[in-house]
C-alpha cells in the first residue's frame, strides 16, 4: 500500500487515493505509530463524490473516524491539485461535517497554501468547567465537529497532557470534543494549543483555530470581516469570521515524504 505523509502546521496525516478498506481502525492505529509505523496524527482517504468534487474521510490516531480536520482538508487540495487528479484551483469536498469550498494558491505548478470556506460554525453559550480543582470558563463551538474553547490569562502555563484528556471526556460532552486553550495576545492576534479528540496534543487545529476565532469574534474580543492570526505550536493560520458566521481559514499546505508498507 502506498500513501504520501502531508503536513499542515505539523499536523500530519498519511494521505491515500482510494476506498477505505476492512480493517481501517488497526491500519490506522499501526501506521500512526511513530516509533513501529509511519508516525502521524491519523489517516485521510480520498475519493471522487457524486455530491461534490471528491470526498475525503479521517481516521484519528486511535482508529476513530472524525468529522472534519481543517489543516487535513487543505493538505487534500494539495495532495489533488499536484498529483493531476484537478486542474481546478477551486474544489468541494465532501465531508461528514458537510461540503467544504477550496481555493488554492499555486506558485510554480505547485500548490503553496490553501482557503477553505468552512461553513457556518456556530457558538454556545458559556459554561463552567472544574479541572483538576480549577474553574474554567468553556465556551461549547461547532464548527461541524465539537469544541470547548477555553480563554485563560496564560497558555503557555496550561498542563495540556493533565487537562485535554479531562475535556474531551467531560460528562459535558458524551460524545468527546476537542480542547483549545487560547489566550488573547493582540489587537488581532491569539494563541493556541490543542487537544484533539481521539489523537491527544497536536501542533495545530483548523477547526480548533475556527472555533477559537469565532468565540472570541462572538465575545467582542475581534471584529467581523478582519483577519485573525493564529499562533499554534506548529505555525500561525488566518482565520476571518463574517457576519453570518461563515468562516475562512487559510494556511499552508506541505508533502513530507511518499512512503509504501508491507503490514497489511
Amino acid at each position: 500500500m502506498r500513501f504520501t505523509k502531508m503536513q499542515g502546521l505539523g499536523n500530519d496525516y498519511l494521505y491515500i487515493y482510494g476506498e477505505v478498506p476492512a480493517g481501517v481502525e488497526d491500519m490506522c492505529r499501526r501506521l500512526s505509530d511513530r516509533h513501529f509505523g509511519a508516525g502521524s496524527d491519523g489517516m485521510i482517504f480520498i475519493t471522487p463524490s457524486d455530491r461534490a468534487d471528491f470526498m475525503m474521510r479521517i481516521f484519528n490516531a486511535d482508529g476513530s473516524e472524525a468529522m472534519m480536520c481543517g489543516n487535513g482538508i487543505r493538505c487534500v487540495g494539495k495532495y489533488l491539485y499536484d498529483r493531476g487528479y484537478t486542474d481546478k484551483t477551486r474544489i468541494t469536498v465532501d465531508t461528514l461535517s458537510g461540503i467544504k469550498t477550496l481555493e488554492m494558491s499555486v506558485i510554480g505548478g505547485k500548490v503553496r497554501h490553501v482557503t477553505v470556506s468552512m461553513g457556518t460554525v456556530s457558538v454556545s453559550h458559556d459554561i463552567p468547567l472544574i479541572l483538576r480543582g480549577m474553574e474554567f470558563i468553556c465556551t461549547p463551538v461547532s464548527v461541524g465537529n465539537p469544541h470547548a474553547v477555553i480563554f485563560t490569562e496564560d497558555t503557555e502555563s496550561i498542563p495540556v497532557s493533565d487537562l485535554g484528556p479531562l475535556v474531551e471526556h467531560n460528562i459535558l460532552f458524551p460524545g468527546g470534543v476537542n480542547a483549545e486553550f487560547i489566550t488573547v495576545t493582540g489587537e488581532n492576534e491569539l494563541r493556541m494549543r490543542v487537544w484533539e479528540r481521539g489523537s491527544g496534543i497536536t501542533l495545530a487545529c483548523g477547526t480548533g483555530a475556527c472555533a477559537s476565532v469565532t468565540a472570541a469574534v462572538t465575545k467582542g474580543i475581534f471584529s467581523y470581516g478582519i483577519p485573525i492570526s493564529v499562533d499554534a505550536d506548529g505555525g500561525r493560520l488566518e482565520v476571518t469570521v463574517l457576519r453570518n458566521h461563515e468562516v475562512l481559514m487559510t494556511g499552508p499546505a506541505e508533502t513530507v515524504f511518499e512512503g509504501e508498507t508491507d503490514l497489511f
